[in-house]
């Protein structure tokens, strides 16, 4: 049957996370639901990884089989119009009968949002993280750097990981500001269950000028969770992109525009 790939947005706020559970709405039910409503049969997806409760998607990537013929146009626009407006199809694509969402994905992006400034939010209360100290991200994204590379990020794990190592890659990490919005932007092979939180929550203690600038490497170094900072809240937290071979021709990440930041408005840290 032909494989289908979608890439699919979706504010987590809601959502008991992404995966389907009986007693609480998972973004993988009205995923399901919606695309089994156009191929006019039951659809199950296979999801690049899994959110926790509160976290969103720029951008997670799913697959499905079906014997149903539909234009790529009509699987995404008639999968969105089933769906709730909380939850949107950017793209869809046939893909190589091989091509798997989760195991062929060869790196994946997260962003941490943080909204810092005295003031709470109102109007994107649900999609940042708030922090009213004064942040000073370019000291964030010194101390970000230690994590750079293969390591045994233990202390960033959450107790009920279920992952069979420890090990991940991290290819890349920054903190930047822009305006009131210090974002954190972190790509690796693949992330461990709440490491981007707990990642966001070393980096603000730093950043606030509790913890010293090699704090980061100390608590990588216990390979203890129970000696790591806070878990940072799930709402400042976006799945920002699947990445795959070039081959494929998928797009791998949208422009990141919460809140709106603009360039001109922004300091970046090279």
């Amino acid at each position: 049957m032909p494989r289908i790939a979608l890439g699919i947005e979706y504010d987590g706020s809601s959502f008991a996370g992404w995966q389907s559970q009986e007693h609480a709405c998972g973004v993988q039910s009205v995923v399901e639901k919606g695309l089994s409503v156009v191929a006019d049969h039951p659809v199950e997806v296979v999801a690049a990884g899994r959110t926790d409760a509160g976290v969103h998607a720029a951008m997670q990537v799913v697959h499905f089989d079906t014997p149903a013929e539909r234009t790529e146009r009509s699987w995404m626009l008639g999968a969105v119009s089933n769906m709730p407006k909380t939850v949107s199809v950017l793209w869809a694509r046939e893909v190589p009968e091989g091509f798997h969402a989760r195991y062929s994905a060869v790196a994946r992006r997260y962003r941490y949002v943080i909204l810092n400034r005295v003031p709470r939010p109102a109007l994107n209360a649900e999609r940042v993280a708030w922090i009213r100290e004064p942040l000073d991200e370019r000291r964030m994204h010194e101390a970000a750097q230690y994590l750079v590379g293969e390591h045994d990020f233990s202390s960033f794990r959450a107790a009920q990981c279920q992952a069979r190592t420890p090990m991940r890659n991290l290819h890349e990490i920054a903190v930047t500001r822009h305006g009131e919005l210090v974002v954190l932007t972190v790509c690796a092979n693949a992330f461990l269950h709440h490491m981007v939180r707990n990642i966001a929550g070393v980096l603000m203690a730093i950043g606030t000028g509790e913890r010293p600038l090699d704090w980061t490497a100390q608590v990588l170094a216990y390979k203890d969770r129970k000696l790591g900072g806070v878990t940072a809240v799930p709402n400042g937290l976006y799945l920002a992109g699947i990445r795959y071979a070039p081959a494929l021709n998928l797009p791998s990440e949208p422009e990141f525009s919460v809140l709106a930041p603009t360039e001109a408005g922004s300091s970046r840290v090279p």
